[in-house]
């Protein structure tokens, strides 16, 4: 075998070994993001009441809890199948794009099966195109969830100070801040899908491919 050759070889199985191994981590890491974003879209817990709110209460895509004024129990209303449940305009609007997103990182996972029959280099790069259009739409839902804190609703929890982005005496609570940090997650996992998608192009020449000898 020629220094070249071998040399040749050697690299060919490193950049594989490597590469498959970063494969697997993008795997792992995209299904535990597909959890988060059904845990961000389900939970009801984007914002909520204070020490200072007039009433207990929380808030999330489409369901709600406030408090009684006479018994202190929460009363709940909403449902993602009910439009006409959900407070404000711009909360349907936010649950739509949240929604998406979450159901294009399913999606990507979903996706995983064409390894079987395609190439892996375009795989890579459809799941890639898919958690960036999830991304996309998280970050508008985002955007737009505040544009719905002036609803009558939201204000009987968190006093008349508030307003549209503006949250009076009312908090953000850890399910509107996953979804902030879910957006980074997703920006990250789609540029390591676009990389490992053109590793999975770069193939060596045929000049350094290395044939098994023909006697045994």
């Amino acid at each position: 075998m020629l220094p070249a050759q071998e040399a040749a070889k050697i690299y060919h199985t490193n950049y594989v070994r490597n590469a498959r191994a970063v494969g697997v981590l993008w795997t792992v890491f995209t299904i535990t993001f597909a959890v988060i974003t059904v845990v961000v879209f389900i939970q009801p817990y984007w914002i909520g009441d204070s020490v200072n709110t007039p009433q207990a209460g929380y808030f999330g895509l489409f369901h709600y809890c406030i408090g009684n004024a006479l018994t202190s129990e929460l009363t709940c209303k909403g449902s993602a199948l009910d439009f006409g449940s959900i407070p404000s305009g711009a909360f349907k609007t936010a649950m739509f794009f949240v929604g998406i997103s979450m159901l294009l990182v399913v999606g990507s996972i979903v996706c995983f099966s064409l390894f079987f029959f395609c190439n892996a280099g375009s795989v890579y790069k459809i799941c890639a195109w898919m958690q960036l259009a999830s991304s996309t739409c998280m970050v508008i839902g985002c955007m737009i969830y505040p544009d719905g804190w002036d609803s009558e609703q939201v204000k009987r929890m968190c006093g008349q100070r508030t307003d549209k982005y503006t949250l009076g005496n009312c908090t953000v609570r850890w399910a509107y801040i996953l979804a902030i940090i879910s957006i980074m997650d997703s920006l990250i996992l789609s540029f390591l899908a676009f990389s490992l998608g053109s590793r999975q192009d770069k193939l060596l020449p045929e000049d350094f491919q290395v044939e098994g000898k023909d006697d045994a």
